[in-house]
């Protein structure tokens, strides 16, 4: 009989050459590295979002593979494409040099080619869960990003449609052929 070892958010952060991973509930996933229309796309959603953020000192933009804590006991860390923390909940020491401690207020993922529905639905479940207050699913393929917030039903946003930062980034919004574009 082989046992599994179940690690910690802080033996994820000190493993030496881990790639890009999350820990869901104790187990490593390894993931690919994103393709050119990914990082394209997490990059102008970073930077639409850091242009309207950093000015208004509304907080701060994280980019690709930041892990935040979702839970302990076992431990789970997720790295959205792009994240979003409110100045109000960073720490008065400022930016960990580790993991975030929490989930962050928004939470960015763009599905890759290779992405499984039932994965992309265990990210959504984890995030609103942990407290997350926003989180966008920016589907390529569809044009298409759907949002969703906790105790709400999911919208669909398409082409035509305004992305907003509702109260999670108020004032924020841009169309969504901006992001596809």
């Amino acid at each position: 009989m082989s046992l599994k070892t179940m690690l910690t958010a802080d033996d994820l952060f000190l493993m030496e050459e881990n790639g890009p991973c999350e820990l869901v509930r104790g187990e490593v996933i390894r993931m690919s590295p994103a393709g050119g229309l990914h990082g394209k796309l997490t990059i102008r959603i970073g930077a639409l979002l850091d242009a309207y953020v950093r000015p208004r000192h509304l907080g701060v933009v994280c980019g690709a593979e930041t892990g935040f804590i979702l839970e302990r006991d076992p431990d789970t860390v997720r790295g959205p494409d792009v994240s979003f923390v409110s100045r109000d909940r960073i720490p008065p020491e400022g930016e960990p040099e580790g993991y975030w401690p929490f989930a962050p207020d928004l939470a960015v993922e763009v599905i890759s080619p290779n992405d499984l529905y039932r994965e992309i639905e265990q990210k959504v479940e984890d995030y609103l869960r942990a407290g997350v207050r926003l989180v966008w699913i920016v589907n390529p393929g569809t044009r298409t990003i759907t949002t969703y917030r906790p105790s709400s039903e999911a919208h669909i946003l398409r082409i035509g449609d305004t992305l907003t930062g509702a109260d999670v980034i108020p004032g924020f919004d841009v169309s969504v052929s901006e992001v596809f574009e």
